[in-house]
């Protein structure tokens, strides 16, 4: 089982979170990372972040980034997205 976990915060509170779980263990690892990613921004009404350079480095690292205004084509009511992996097969 794949899960993320996806926190909206605003001013360091919580507004809004969400865990996805994908079990398709036919895809890779990015694939799963993109659905995820992809699930997350359908139930949160967002348009898909960019991935830059730092967002990558830090889900190399860490798996897990935020991704900010600096991301978003929209504009965003909220301080960043946090996407976080919490269990990889």
């Amino acid at each position: 089982m794949f899960r993320v976990w996806g926190r909206i915060m605003k001013n360091n509170h919580l507004v809004r979170d969400h865990v996805v779980c994908i079990s398709d263990s036919s895809l890779r690892r990015t694939q799963k990372v993109y659905a995820a990613l992809e699930e997350l921004c359908y139930e949160f009404d967002l348009s898909k972040p960019v991935w830059l350079k730092s967002n990558q480095d830090d889900f190399i690292c860490h798996a897990r980034t935020r991704f900010t205004k600096d991301n978003f084509i929209d504009a965003m009511d909220f301080d960043y997205l946090d996407f976080y992996v919490i269990e990889d097969e």
